[in-house]
């Protein structure tokens, strides 16, 4: 039997290392991307749901993005319905939902996995970095973030508890700015 491959799909030989930057993406839209649009900022990686109990962090979140956007800085938004099936809509939903709700003006991409057999790559390597604990594996939450450092490796990961504007978030952000 043929397998289908879908845009995405395509992962390499096991133990290879992988650049974030060359890891496919789908913008919520649909279009190709990846992270190699954004080389040389500092990114903040957040898997985000719209019917859970952390979405008001959507509005700290658009605030940061609001806030270091002219420094090399962006806020990219991953939905996941993996968590109690807290990101049920479309595309066009989310989109509507983010925008009307929240004013969110960072990119969004397309719907994925973040946990499991059908996790998207570009998760698979996130989620080898530990958080401040030492703890690395499957994301625990909806809104757990990654800071992606201007060179495209992981310098911190946020669990989804501590709000955006935290003060320990903020000078991780300004720590990873390109000068």
């Amino acid at each position: 039997m043929r397998r289908v491959v879908r845009f995405g799909d395509i992962r390499p030989p096991k133990g290879t290392p992988v650049s974030l930057y060359d890891i496919p993406l789908r913008t919520l839209s649909g279009e190709p991307a990846s992270l190699a649009d954004y080389k040389g900022k500092a990114l903040l990686l957040v898997n985000v749901a719209s019917k859970c109990g952390l979405t008001p962090q959507y509005a700290g979140l658009e605030r940061l993005q609001q806030r270091y956007a002219d420094r090399g800085f962006s806020v990219l938004g991953f939905p996941c319905n993996q968590f109690l099936g807290q990101e049920p809509g479309s595309a066009e939903e989310i989109q509507t939902f983010c925008s009307t709700t929240y004013g969110v003006s960072f990119p969004l991409f397309e719907k994925i996995d973040v946990n499991g057999d059908d996790r998207h790559p570009l998760y698979a390597e996130l989620t080898k970095a530990a958080d401040a604990e030492g703890e690395a594996g499957d994301v625990t939450w909806n809104f757990e973030k990654f800071l992606i450092s201007p060179d495209g490796t992981v310098a911190a990961r946020i669990r989804p508890q501590i709000e955006p504007e935290a003060d320990e978030v903020i000078a991780a952000i300004e720590a990873q700015l390109p000068a």
